[in-house]
């Protein structure tokens, strides 16, 4: 299983003593490297990454794998049915006869099925009660029957057939008449428009607060894979700050990060280097240089175990940090604790934004989200997209209820000079908020 969560205290699962062999020499290797013998043309730094790089698929199946994600298990067909069990009783409480969900995560959420989506409609019909009726391509069919986990039909339409008639047909059967069709949020235009003109006495209401209120409570079996993908990151990351040496580039140390994220069990869903100036720009510039001795360097990067997210951002300096980069650093850390200290049930989530917003203005930061001073909302939901509702957001007045999950991510930035940002990621619990990792420790690294 994957390691429990703490409040306020990291647990890396198996990470202290599973330093992998290309992980060794990496490290082994940056420690012989000082800046008389350090050039940046001799290739040398290329030579690290590919290392890692050409390393990475022989470790991804022997010891570098963590225990964490080793017994990580994808959510099962019994979790899908209780799933289906209580969007279909929302519907019930809320007189929606019917929703509407096009392929992506809650098509995965609720069905199980991973797809893709084009200009050839694949929808998933969920009715208030019964099996999912799925509408699809007729060449399409085989391969959608293959991965369902739920009790479904299939009803398909040949290329020159209106996928739309046959949205219709399970709404008739149904007998949807003038009830309602709730419509997810992520559903494109063309699509809600079809099926409005399609069932023309129906009425097509916005399914989100059904689907949220269904994604938005992680069960145990999320949390363990959520666990799992920020267990990958932050090894990962311990990993690149012992490499990180001056003259890299900020494509050499995404490079390393990814292969680092691979090789411990996890899929690189992206990496953010933003090094010295940079790292003034939360999701960074064209203007990046190479790593030099004192640089600021900010890094926000993420994984997935069986299609859950991580998402950890860290900011370090490599060398000697000065008096101005310590002093930020310390009070973007003060604001991820006060975080912390308001974000329980039954607080609204807006409330979260503001403490720490408010405590920066105290010191000189902002206003708002003026610059210098925190520009962006502190933190958002976060399971099987790197980005869900809701929002930590200031007017965000949804109350915080158990197993919600978000990001912890404040950060202060200064046009022209740095950034900091520190990023982790948390569940909310009746005891607490419990973090996926722990704060980082020291502005010298980012383990």
């Amino acid at each position: 299983m994957a390691a429990p969560l703490a409040v306020f205290r990291p647990i890396v699962a198996g990470h202290g003593n599973m330093e992998s062999s290309s992980a060794k020499i990496l490290r082994e290797t940056t420690m012989k490297l000082n800046k008389r013998d350090f050039l940046v043309g001799s290739g040398l730094v290329a030579g690290l990454a590919t290392l890692s790089a050409t390393a990475t698929a022989q470790e991804a199946s022997t010891s570098s794998i963590l225990p964490s994600v080793a017994a990580a298990k994808p959510i099962g067909r019994d979790e899908h049915l209780a799933r289906l069990a209580k969007v279909q009783g929302i519907m019930r409480d809320k007189n929606v006869r019917m929703l509407v969900i096009e392929p992506g995560a809650a098509m995965t959420y609720f069905t199980g099925l991973r797809w893709w989506r084009s200009e050839r409609p694949i929808i998933a019909l969920i009715p208030a009660d019964g099996e999912v009726g799925m509408v699809a391509p007729a060449f399409e069919a085989p391969s959608i029957e293959e991965t369902m986990a739920v009790p479904f039909s299939i009803r398909t339409w040949e290329e020159n057939e209106d996928p739309f008639a046959v949205v219709k047909t399970y709404a008739d059967d149904w007998k949807v008449g003038r009830g309602q069709i709730g419509i997810d949020e992520t559903v494109r235009f063309f699509i809600a428009d079809g099926i409005r003109n399609a069932v023309k006495r129906a009425k097509t209401i916005p399914g989100a607060p059904i689907i949220r209120a269904c994604r938005m409570i992680k069960s145990p079996a999320e949390l363990a894979l959520m666990q799992a993908a920020t267990d990958v990151t932050i090894a990962a990351y311990a990993d690149v700050g012992r490499a990180v040496v001056p003259g890299m580039s900020a494509d050499e140390i995404k490079s390393l990060m990814n292969a680092r994220t691979r090789a411990y069990g996890g899929t690189p869903q992206f990496s953010i280097a933003l090094p010295n100036e940079a790292s003034a720009y939360p999701h960074g510039t064209d203007k990046v240089d190479p790593i030099g001795e004192g640089s600021i360097l900010l890094m926000d990067c993420g994984c997935s175990v069986h299609g859950y997210k991580s998402d950890v951002s860290r900011t370090w300096v490599i060398g000697e940090p000065t008096k101005r980069q310590k002093e930020v650093w310390a009070t973007v850390k003060r604001g991820q604790e006060l975080a912390m200290e308001v974000a329980v049930v039954g607080n609204e989530a807006g409330l979260v934004d503001r403490t720490v917003r408010q405590y920066y203005e105290s010191q000189g930061w902002g206003p708002r989200y003026a610059t210098p001073g925190l520009s962006h909302r502190l933190g958002h939901g976060i399971g099987m997209e790197g980005h869900e509702p809701i929002n930590l957001v200031e007017n965000e007045t949804t109350k915080l209820q158990p197993g919600m999950c978000f990001s912890n991510e404040p950060g202060l930035y200064s046009f022209g000079e740095f950034g900091v940002r520190l990023e982790d990621c948390f569940t909310v619990t009746e005891d607490g908020p419990k973090l996926f990792s722990g704060f980082q420790k020291s502005i010298s690294s980012p383990a």
